[in-house]
């Protein structure tokens, strides 16, 4: 990193924890919405109490190894801000962003893995008609459906998807 690099690198990590710090404090105040627990989304859905029960299997299964990495993300995070604001050891401040992004693609893995397995779970009409269900909810809630726009949020506290995050649905 040069000197040059080295600001924008900074304002980005501060930018990005105000931003972190509105979506965190965002997603206390909601509770979870277990999609496939739902009596609108499963008669909707045509889903049958094995397909609901596999879901919430899924789901369950895999949200201690998502709740371990996203502590371990918000661990390295504040290891890296607090970095940021008294290092000017580039080396060691690049090690700690590796460590971060690291950290955040376990994260996204381990959840794109159980989306992965939940979209199994429906048929092809049922992940089209997901798709439409999620995108109304979205709309109904003030957030966009775009799933570009995605916010990152701790898993076990999720809105209107199937993985504990607000914007991945398991038909794309």
């Amino acid at each position: 990193m040069t000197y040059r690099f080295a600001p924008r690198v900074l304002m980005l990590a501060v930018l990005g924890g105000l931003m972190f710090a509105d979506v965190a404090a965002a997603s206390q105040a909601q509770q979870p919405f277990y999609w496939w627990r739902s009596d609108e989304f499963r008669k909707e859905l045509g889903l049958t109490a094995e397909q609901s029960a596999k879901i919430d299997s899924i789901h369950q299964s895999t949200l201690p190894e998502l709740r371990q990495e996203w502590d371990e993300l918000n661990k390295y995070e504040a290891k890296l801000s607090k970095l940021l604001e008294s290092s000017t050891d580039e080396a060691l401040l690049a090690r700690q962003i590796d460590r971060v992004e690291t950290a955040r693609a376990n994260l996204n893995k381990t959840r794109s893995l159980m989306i992965s397995r939940i979209r199994l779970v429906l048929n092809t009409d049922q992940r089209a008609r997901f798709k439409v269900l999620a995108d109304r909810r979205q709309q109904q809630n003030g957030r966009p459906s775009d799933s570009d726009s995605r916010r990152r949020q701790e898993p076990g506290k999720n809105n209107a998807q199937p993985d504990g995050n607000s914007s991945t649905r398991p038909g794309r």
